[in-house]
């Protein structure tokens, strides 16, 4: 059957520690439960624009999208038990080829885009501003303990795919870009 949990509360983290998957206690302002709780939010922030997707009947995007967060998952797990490795080479090329494809879709960028234009994209690009800071704090991490050094590059192309994704949901949408006005400069 797998996984069961039956009870939700256990009172054993209620003086600022909490259990690995190891057994191994750790404080709640570890940096590896820093890292587990930022896939934790990419991975509910993914959740979110799914729904949103779904929504809207974008059924190619939640495609793509259903299975990262399952693999989000798996990273929260390798996490919970040190020396545990899930991610792999093949996660990373996987993340690659779908950046290749779904990019050739797209005109070449000119500007510098920002996050809106409609509900989805910006959705979109909130989780690709946080699978950045996953990523910053799965290094954080990386420097005090040994982990997984598949796992950063895959947080890193992920943000690039949801970059990308955001990108395509506005052109499916026929949403227009928002383009980044810079400041003129002082004469």
């Amino acid at each position: 059957m797998g996984y069961r949990l039956s009870k939700v509360y256990t009172r054993t983290g209620d003086k600022g520690d909490t259990g690995l998957a190891d057994g191994q206690r750790i404080g709640k302002d570890h940096p590896r439960i820093e890292a587990m709780g930022s896939v934790d939010e990419l991975n509910s922030q993914l959740g979110v624009l799914l729904a949103e997707l779904a929504g809207q009947g974008m059924d190619q995007f939640t495609a793509l999208l259903g299975p990262i967060q399952h693999r989000l998952f798996d990273l929260g797990g390798e996490l919970a038990i040190p020396g545990h490795h899930i991610i792999d080479a093949g996660d990373v090329s996987t993340l690659e080829q779908l950046i290749d494809d779904y990019n050739a879709e797209l005109e070449p960028l000119k500007n510098f885009i920002l996050p809106g234009g409609s509900r989805c994209v910006a959705q979109a690009h909130l989780a690709r501003s946080q699978c950045r800071r996953a990523e910053r704090r799965y290094l954080s991490l990386a420097r005090q303990d040994d982990v997984n050094p598949q796992a950063p590059i895959y947080l890193n192309r992920l943000s690039d795919l949801l970059f990308v994704v955001a990108r395509c949901i506005a052109k499916a949408e026929g949403t227009p870009e928002v383009l980044w006005a810079p400041k003129p400069k002082p004469q």
